[in-house]
């Protein structure tokens, strides 16, 4: 399902090119949600894209709204930046 998934996506993309853009966030929610399901499972990468879809309207100011990182990567960053911290 993820591969049909991200086939959808390329393809509503490759359909949308050229138009002007009108996401209100970086990355785009097309962008957002190839990266959910490149990163998540199905269901979860699912649920990230639909709540970002929902909060893609003229009521939200948008901005910077990256997929949400695995909790083993914040480890390994907030490790990283401690080591930085204490040279």
């Amino acid at each position: 399902m993820k591969k049909f998934m991200i086939k959808l996506i390329h393809g509503y993309q490759a359909a949308t090119q050229g138009k002007q853009p009108t996401c209100r966030f970086h990355p785009s929610c097309s962008n957002y949600a190839l990266q959910a399901y490149e990163n998540y499972n199905f269901f979860y990468a699912t649920f990230l894209t639909i709540w970002r879809i929902l909060r893609c309207n003229p009521f939200n100011k948008g901005g910077y709204d990256p997929i949400p990182k695995y909790k083993k990567i914040l480890k390994e960053e907030l490790k990283a930046e401690k080591e930085e911290v204490n040279k």
